[in-house]
């Protein structure tokens, strides 16, 4: 543990009672510090209010008075959705107060090192797959973050023996100070979250901001094909240790050898290989013998490869858990098969990236089901994917007439709308019974919805549960 002592007689107040912020106001409280919890929701919505409360935790329900933020306050925590516009924020700020997220925290407490993950596409399924190729290793890694364990949990139990790997959001990132990663993996950037961010500009500063404490001791692992990962170089002061599917690295690095060509997809044999900084050259695994269907988890395993390098791993280790990864729930996810027709959960995808890297991982026609909350977003580059692989479209929720309008755009026969029935998890089932009509043996049925799925579920994790069981009901 580094710096238990700093919050000690501190006033500090945690904004949203979320799981995270539960989890660092028990570890604030038991540190010494003063803490107050606040909450915009009505009590009776926040059930872990009495659980603090008799700790000693202060709990404020019901919206954000004037008096919760005031000059003897030393720091505040908020919950990483928590926009910087909410009152609370914009006060602290005004007065000089600092405003973190939980990262920022456990950071201060832990002890062991941390490999933080960010992107915005494929961020589970690559921290999996690392902490899956350290524990073989031996390496005694703890995997929390954005991907479901609150950090502060887990980071109090650390060692310096374990490797903390870290799945980070833009939210988590844009909200740090001191945060310092041992090794940072950026993946990719594509437009998401512009809701929140308001410009790509904040969107790809708070990305960047994985690598704005590292020094020369620690390591920078980008994606060398993504122009934005790329324009961040000359920023990053940390040893770089980049990975490429197009390009035979100059430097140290992993890439795929022969490099297939931009928008090439699978064939021919083709190894990943590791350049060392002495420009020795060593095989990793051959592309195709990787557990993990599609091009853009060829991706993550790269990522994955380097990370691991960087972590202490030697090259002979590695083949094994890159061949028996099967991936991660709600990611391209294997459902089952009926009447010739194969399903795929992937309610993950939450933005038109990640739904045409699905599409162009799977090899039969694809009848799509699709949309979801409303963003923003045009949706105009899955159209090539559309015309490449889509044979017909089902779709739902706040977008369904703008998916449906990319799915005249490439040609497609009118899809299918599903209005919003007596309940969400209807109109997911009655989606999913017509994406089933409409294929043939052979095809494909995919959930990649291209959007967040909040304007009818929960979760991305509901949604696709809701799906896998509406398959196994047809």
């Amino acid at each position: 543990m580094k710096h238990p002592e700093q919050y000690r007689g501190r006033q500090v107040v945690v904004l949203g009672l979320a799981r995270s912020g539960v989890q660092v106001a028990k570890t604030l409280h038991r540190h010494g510090a003063v803490v107050t919890v606040n909450d915009k929701k009505d009590r009776d919505q926040c059930p872990e209010a009495s659980e603090l409360e008799a700790l000693g935790i202060s709990v404020l329900c019901g919206g954000h008075p004037d008096e919760l933020i005031h000059q003897e306050i030393e720091l505040v925590i908020k919950n990483p959705g928590i926009p910087y516009s909410a009152p609370p924020v914009v006060k602290a700020l005004d007065l000089g107060i600092d405003v973190v997220t939980e990262v920022e925290v456990a950071y201060h407490l832990c002890a062991a090192p941390m490999i933080g993950i960010t992107g915005s596409n494929g961020k589970t399924t690559t921290t999996t797959w690392i902490g899956n190729i350290l524990q073989s290793a031996g390496l005694h890694p703890i995997i929390a973050g954005n991907i479901g364990t609150p950090l502060c949990e887990s980071a109090e139990e650390a060692h310096t023996d374990n490797w903390m790997v870290v799945e980070l959001s833009s939210f988590q990132l844009k909200g740090i100070a001191q945060f310092r990663p041992a090794i940072g993996v950026l993946l990719n950037v594509a437009e998401t979250h512009l809701d929140y961010h308001g410009s790509m500009e904040d969107y790809i500063s708070s990305k960047a901001k994985l690598f704005v404490n590292q020094t020369e001791e620690d390591t920078a692992v980008i994606n060398w094909d993504d122009p934005v990962c790329r324009e961040l170089v000359p920023y990053i002061r940390a040893k770089l240790l980049p990975f490429s599917m197009t390009e035979r690295l100059q430097a140290e690095g992993v890439y795929i050898e022969p490099p297939y060509l931009p928008h090439e997809q699978h064939g021919g044999l083709r190894t990943i290989v590791y350049k060392s900084s002495e420009g020795t050259v060593t095989d990793i695994i051959q592309v195709d013998e990787i557990g993990l269907p599609g091009r853009f988890n060829v991706e993550n395993a790269l990522a994955a490869i380097a990370a691991c390098l960087a972590a202490g791993m030697s090259s002979e280790q590695l083949a094994s858990p890159l061949r028996s990864f099967r991936g991660v729930e709600h990611r391209l996810e294997y459902v089952g098969a009926k009447d010739g027709v194969t399903y795929y959960n992937n309610s993950k995808a939450t933005n038109s990236k990640a739904t045409m890297m699905a599409i162009e991982a799977l090899d039969a026609p694809i009848v799509l089901v699709a949309g979801g909350l409303d963003r923003g977003s045009d949706y105009v580059e899955l159209v090539p994917a559309f015309k490449d692989k889509v044979k017909a479209v089902v779709a739902l929720g706040e977008t369904k007439e703008k998916i449906a309008h990319i799915a005249k755009l490439a040609g497609l026969p009118d899809a299918l709308l599903v209005d919003t029935g007596d309940s969400a998890a209807d109109t997911l089932r009655t989606a999913t019974r017509k994406a089933a009509e409409l294929a043939e043996p052979g095809d494909i049925v995919l959930l990649s919805p291209a959007c967040a799925s909040w304007d009818m579920f929960a979760s991305y994790e509901e949604r696709g549960r809701i799906f896998k069981e509406a398959v196994h009901t047809l």
